[in-house]
């Protein structure tokens, strides 16, 4: 067999989507396991956005639509925008996408090519460094602490930048004014999350006056409206990134789906209720799981600010031994949890931060406690060998 190219032989697998596959693996094999891997709301989509794709599949909406999205969806776009962050697009500067993924790899790779660096606070989301690798570009980590709240300061992100620095990716609620001193820097903006979130309203970077023509916003409903499967994303920016996006995705995706379209209209210009009632659900788990957790021997954890993932710091664990294995890092934590409790978390090895191991909350409550208790199982049973 032929080889690979040297692009595909250097991205990495998703270490999320290879914990849930055992995950499910060891379910399929007859296992109890609690998976708490992935970031997918345990909600259905609201009623009226699964009656408004029935309705579109009935009126045969089932051709091509323009690679930008439909008009009237992107200007659905453009008044959530302006009524839930105060941003002012047009629909000529809006792309909708298959999900809010396939917009930032459109973004990374209308931006960013070889010799360039994309600047990633860490702990991160493993796609953007694999999404930075596909464009050629270098993915640059600066770590950021617990202490900070998993904020990157001002000072280490002027310490970080470079001139080949290309592309910052932040991931809301951020702050990245000092970057009105680099104006040579574009600053990704994922608000995927901004819907879920526990902290009053946090501005857009791109409603920052000295940056804003250099901001992309990239968004979704994927999290906030629980239609993880039905693909829909969207970015929008300065015209000419919007239209080499466009370029990019009408030679890779070409569209999005046009029933997801339809409903995606219902799902921003419609009843905004049942978005808030996830978020608040969202909300109570993430104190109890959190207080939980941080009366464990052995763990710390900090409440986050939003989405729904709780990085609890298991390094005190480290050097503990089970069945004659030593656990060295996040990616035996996670093992030992899964394999001897039947519970699936992510390792912080994923996300940049090998001390620490990532549980989503985005699961029922029984699911989530019955993990708590296997998690504190384990925990103590470590403290016993």
């Amino acid at each position: 067999m032929s080889a690979l190219s040297s692009r595909a032989a250097g991205i990495e697998p998703s270490r999320t989507i290879a914990m849930n596959q055992r995950a499910r693996e060891l379910k399929a094999a007859g296992r109890d396991i609690v998976d708490l891997t992935v970031g997918e709301p345990d909600f259905h989509p609201p009623a009226h956005v699964r009656e408004a794709a029935t309705r579109a599949i009935a009126e045969g909406a089932d051709r091509y639509t323009p690679v930008a999205g439909e008009i009237v969806l992107r200007e659905a776009v453009s008044r959530k925008l302006l009524r839930d962050s105060g941003l002012s697009y047009p629909a000529a500067q809006i792309l909708a996408s298959c999900g809010a993924k396939s917009a930032l790899s459109n973004a990374l790779l209308a931006l960013a090519g070889p010799g360039d660096e994309v600047l990633i606070p860490t702990p991160a989301w493993l796609s953007y460094a694999e999404m930075a690798k596909l464009a050629g570009a270098v993915p640059v980590f600066e770590q950021t602490t617990a202490a900070d709240g998993y904020k990157l300061r001002p000072e280490r992100l002027a310490a970080a930048l470079t001139t080949r620095t290309r592309v910052l990716i932040l991931c809301t609620p951020s702050n990245p004014t000092v970057l009105a001193r680099f104006p040579d820097v574009w600053i990704l903006s994922d608000e995927v999350y901004e819907r879920i979130r526990y902290v009053p309203e946090v501005p857009s970077p791109a409603s920052i006056p000295a940056i804003a023509d250099r901001v992309i916003v990239v968004g979704g409903l994927s999290k906030s409206h629980a239609l993880t499967g039905w693909r829909l994303g969207f970015l929008a920016g300065p015209k000419a990134v919007v239209d080499a996006c466009v370029a990019i995705q009408g030679q890779t995706t070409t569209c999005a789906s046009s029933i997801t379209q339809r409903a995606g209209i219902a799902a921003l210009d419609g009843d905004q209720a049942p978005v808030a009632a996830m978020a608040a659900a969202f909300r109570v788990r993430r104190d109890r799981a959190s207080a939980r957790l941080a009366a464990v021997p052995g763990l710390r954890v900090s409440a986050p600010d939003g989405a729904f993932y709780l990085f609890p710091d298991v390094s005190a664990l480290f050097g503990s031994e089970w069945r004659g294995v030593r656990i060295e890092g996040s990616d035996d934590f996670c093992l030992y949890l899964l394999e001897e409790a039947g519970v699936a978390l992510v390792p912080g090895s994923a996300f940049g931060d090998d001390a620490c191991v990532r549980m989503s909350f985005a699961a029922s409550d029984a699911a989530i406690d019955l993990a708590l208790d296997r998690i504190e199982a384990a925990v103590l049973a470590l403290g016993n060998h």
